[in-house]
């Protein structure tokens, strides 16, 4: 119990008493804001009794971590990351979307992704900005509440749709390799289209039981004769009178936005990983074979080969797409399973701390798609080269006079010949 005594440090620690006991995720900045507004109209009154009660157990040496990134690192990271994926998934789709690449239906599904990941990080740059910017009622005024609410409902969809795509993304590959006699069927260009369809409609449904949690709502705080009307996102109406509701959207983050996309891509890579070696051993015995009997299918055999390495490289790349999906999607997913178990406390005083660390991953994880491309897809490789390689290259690689060579033939005539 801390008794009256009129300073800064009890001034503030009342102040962070009672927006805790409100239900904020207070911070040192939230804690200046109100201080400010208060201090336009005369000091506060301190001459409360304070009662301290931290009842959760929030991960210790990496909540002090979470925190300190949060409020020393996560706007300079994440403004960088946002502007390189922004870049990144522009090139993405101009490439993707030439008429030799948008043939194949997969890379329809991947221009899809960009587009998701892209808009994702558009509408992020500002969010990091405005709660950057220290502005006296940025998080306390209606304006500032609408915007959070929006942000909030808009990324939680974008994400969701990421998802949806990712999942899409696997199991398409999965058709194509296992049934490759129905492929024509199976993966054809309508049911692409239906697939993407899908992954940006059903986000809404699966969204909706959190559309229904949070509202705007206001708190009055009274100092010194001076009433203050302060507004935040907090639970609806109907949540509070409806506790089950709660639980109900805590369960559907946590189980079908979360782990249940992770178990089927942990599925998936695993079989696609084991068709990765069976194929590699595949190869192994075909080349133990009679040389005789290569011989007489040299080129087929050689057909064949090209096909199945250009298969595989595809099914690499999107095994390192599927692993990095789950190495961040994985620990959120359990994450929010114990919210579900343990219920609002929790959430309320725990799971905010790592929302920063929480939004990094996913926007890392939308941005570093490209390198993969690069690495591990010729095709997109020779397409990028060709749409924005330099004229100063392309002088480069035109043929001097070292490169030629003139040739006399029998008939009197001059053949020049380019190396």
């Amino acid at each position: 119990m801390l008794s009256s005594d009129n300073n800064d440090t009890v001034i503030r620690l009342h102040i962070r008493t009672t927006l805790t006991a409100q239900g904020y995720n207070v911070t040192n900045g939230l804690v200046n804001q109100v201080l400010k507004i208060f201090k336009k109209n005369g000091q506060m009154d301190p001459n409360n009794t304070i009662y301290l009660n931290e009842t959760e157990d929030c991960g210790g040496r990496l909540k002090v971590f979470a925190t300190s990134y949060a409020s020393e690192y996560h706007f300079y990271c994440s403004v960088i990351i946002c502007v390189l994926g922004i870049v990144a998934n522009c090139l993405n789709i101009i490439v993707l979307t030439r008429k030799e690449m948008a043939a194949v239906p997969i890379n329809r599904i991947l221009t899809a992704l960009a587009w998701a990941d892209m808009l994702l990080m558009v509408e992020y740059i500002p969010f990091t900005i405005y709660d950057k910017v220290d502005s006296e009622e940025k998080a306390l005024s209606y304006r500032g509440a609408v915007y959070v609410l929006f942000h909030i409902h808009v990324t939680q969809f974008l994400h969701t749709t990421s998802i949806c795509l990712t999942l899409t993304l696997a199991i398409w590959r999965f058709l194509a390799i296992r049934f490759r006699e129905k492929n024509h069927v199976l993966c054809s260009p309508l049911r692409c289209t239906v697939g993407i369809a899908a992954s940006y409609v059903l986000p809404f449904l699966l969204c909706l039981p959190q559309y229904a949690t949070f509202k705007i709502e206001s708190i009055k705080i009274k100092e010194l004769g001076v009433i203050y009307t302060l507004y935040r996102v907090g639970l609806s109406d109907i949540v509070e009178n409806y506790k089950p509701l709660l639980k109900v959207n805590f369960w559907t983050y946590s189980i079908f936005l979360k782990l249940l996309p992770c178990v089927i891509l942990i599925v998936i890579s695993l079989w696609l990983i084991r068709t990765l070696f069976k194929a590699k051993r595949g190869r192994r015995v075909l080349k133990s074979y009679d040389s005789n009997l290569l011989m007489a299918n040299e080129q087929n055999a050689k057909k064949q080969s090209k096909y199945e390495k250009r298969a595989d490289r595809t099914t690499k790349m999107l095994v390192a797409i599927l692993f990095l999906f789950l190495l961040t999607e994985l620990p959120q997913g359990l994450f929010a399973l114990v919210i579900a178990l343990k219920g609002k406390e929790l959430f309320l005083t725990c799971y905010q701390h790592y929302g920063e660390i929480m939004d990094i991953c996913a926007i890392l994880n939308g941005s570093i798609n490209f390198i993969l491309y690069c690495c591990m897809n010729r095709m997109f490789r020779i397409t990028f080269g060709q749409l924005f390689r330099s004229k100063i290259l392309k002088r480069w690689t035109q043929p001097t006079n070292s490169d030629t060579f003139t040739v006399v033939a029998g008939s009197n005539k001059t053949i020049t010949t380019t190396m």
